[in-house]
């Protein structure tokens, strides 16, 4: 495996914005631990798919991780209420490593307070809401600004895991 991803989700994740980045991510060697509420424990994401999370938010370390994948859905919004996971999530951004943000992604990323002056996209619902927290919000089919990926919906997801990919090379 050469690098490892730490993908932060919970339920009512959008499967297609989980599994397909992580199966591409896979098929080019890298590592995706499944992290959320509990080792173990079984989400169901929103077209009703259950995932078996590899381990919970309070067993691993931001440190241990090359990148942090958050895929959307409504599990943006419900990492939102454990503030554990936001801070999980700013580790990255302060240690200057590769985030990649899909769909309402960006939504729970403002809880980490690292938006601000980033250029980046989202699906359109939760825009106004980047905008407040300082981000430079476009619409584009991928945005990346510095090591931080970012699109808007399903239909981007080649482009967004083309430049993810691109992230994680060397």
């Amino acid at each position: 495996m050469d690098k490892k991803v730490a993908a932060l989700l919970t339920d009512m994740v959008e499967e297609i914005e989980l599994t397909d980045p992580a199966e591409k991510l896979r098929d080019a060697g890298h590592q995706v631990d499944l992290i959320g509420k509990g080792k173990g424990e079984t989400i169901k994401g929103k077209n009703g798919q259950e995932m078996t999370l590899d381990y919970g938010v309070d067993d691993v370390d931001p440190s241990d991780y090359d990148a942090l994948l958050v895929p959307g859905g409504f599990s943006p919004d419900l990492l939102r209420i454990n503030e554990k996971n936001a801070t999980f999530a700013r580790q990255f951004f302060e240690s200057d490593k590769p985030v990649f943000a899909i769909c309402h992604a960006p939504q729970f990323l403002v809880d980490t307070e690292q938006l601000k002056g980033k250029r980046l996209t989202s699906f359109v619902s939760v825009r106004n809401d980047l905008r407040n927290a300082g981000a430079k919000v476009v619409d584009e089919e991928v945005v990346v600004d510095g090591n931080f990926v970012t699109s808007r919906k399903p239909d981007d997801l080649p482009a967004f895991n083309r430049e993810a990919l691109k992230q994680l090379e060397g």
